[in-house]
């Protein structure tokens, strides 16, 4: 029973690691949180793939993973280089900044945006400002903003 209670927990925690690394890709555009999000995926089925070799006594899993680890590895080099190549070109970390990096003979893909609820945005408590706005750093105003 011992054996079972600890599958169910190592499942359940790979199952958690998987579903926070879908929800990262599907609802974030930076290409940093992206990657990370994937590689979290990569760690879930990792767990999963231990969890199952520990409870069958085989070492298969194991082996698995370890060539998954070594791969997740090699993607996160290619990866890194793709993502600075991408903020090299257009200077921001935004998932459209891949666009600039096809080959010239496709078409451009756009994001279209989603249509518009007639419903009216909630608004929300506003506290009123109190005190006196700090001095502009010069060093920040050379910063660009869509950085």
């Amino acid at each position: 029973m011992n054996q079972l209670a600890l599958l169910q927990n190592a499942l359940v925690v790979g199952a958690i690691l998987f579903s926070l690394g879908l929800v990262g890709i599907l609802t974030r555009r930076n290409l940093i949180v992206m990657f990370l999000s994937a590689e979290l995926m990569l760690q879930g089925i990792s767990v999963s793939l231990v969890a199952w070799s520990r409870y069958h006594g085989d070492f298969g899993g194991h082996v698995l993973v370890i060539f998954v680890l070594t791969v997740a590895a090699c993607e996160a080099a290619v990866a890194l280089v793709f993502v600075l190549q991408a903020f090299a070109r257009t200077g921001r970390l935004d998932s459209a900044a891949w666009q600039s990096l096809r080959e010239s003979n496709l078409p451009r893909r756009v994001d279209h945006e989603l249509p518009a609820i007639d419903t009216v945005p909630p608004t929300f408590p506003r506290l009123t400002p109190a005190g006196v706005l700090p001095a502009a750093d010069e060093n920040d105003l050379l910063q660009r903003e869509h950085v």
